[in-house]
């Protein structure tokens, strides 16, 4: 069994894949889980076929039983949390006047609600491994749209927003638990979220997965000393309010 070990939510594809690929070679024991359950296969078999250590455990979000099957099914194969990734996400653009109410409980569903029950759930034994090593670590993974809030993009952005505070929130009621929550804040990242606009933005002039992989590499090798609350990424020359 692994000696230390990550949860990654979003793990399918994109941000989440690149961070499980990064962790799984630097001997971490690795639960992947999305909603598709063919997608997230095809992750896993990547991932073994790389040596890691990895288990796929498909899961909606938006189903809180499902995600508390999610984090009992890493205590059983793992039986321990060092990393916890709470990156699926969904983003749904539309002028304010057009908002569907479904669009809108999914992305707070989603983006916020599966953040909130994530991080609960994972807390004992997130704590646990603090205790053991002082440095186990929450990423949630934000957007520079929490930073500087986009039209159109009006609920994501708030979703987003909230996770940045939800993050603080969270860091101060376990700074004494060995326990790190750091925020991330990418603009525009090569992945198949970020479709919708590379007609105008080339995928070749976007951050890559692997950026936003490194970042939590860096995060675990600093010291329990070292608090690190978010980490903003933008494309060179742009500015935080024009981001995305």
């Amino acid at each position: 069994m692994a000696e230390r070990a990550a949860l990654i939510t979003g793990g399918s594809s994109g941000i989440g894949l690149a961070i499980a690929k990064a962790l799984g070679e630097d001997g971490y024991g690795v639960t992947i889980s999305a909603r598709r359950p063919d997608k997230l296969e095809g992750a896993r078999e990547e991932l073994e076929a790389a040596g890691v250590d990895v288990q796929a455990v498909p899961a909606q979000m938006t189903d809180e039983d499902e995600i508390h099957a999610l984090f009992e099914a890493h205590k059983e194969r793992f039986g321990r949390l060092d990393v916890l990734v709470n990156n699926a996400g969904v983003g749904i653009g539309s002028p304010m006047a057009e908002i569907q109410t479904k669009h809108l409980d999914m992305q707070l569903g989603v983006n916020l609600r599966a953040v909130v029950i994530g991080t609960r759930q994972g807390l004992p034994m997130l704590r646990e491994a603090g205790a053991e090593h002082g440095k186990a670590l929450i990423v949630n993974t934000a957007s520079v749209a929490g930073k500087s809030g986009q039209p159109w993009l009006s609920v994501y952005s708030a979703t987003k927003a909230a996770v940045v505070g939800f993050s603080q929130s969270t860091q101060k009621e376990i700074q004494n638990d060995g326990i790190q929550v750091t925020a991330l804040c990418p603009g525009f990242v090569d992945t198949p979220m970020t479709d919708f606009v590379k007609q105008s933005v080339e995928a070749e002039a976007m951050i890559r997965p692997e950026d936003i992989a490194e970042s939590v590499r860096f995060l675990l090798r600093t010291s329990s000393a070292c608090l690190v609350p978010e980490i903003v990424f933008l494309r060179p020359g742009e500015e935080l309010s024009a981001a995305v």
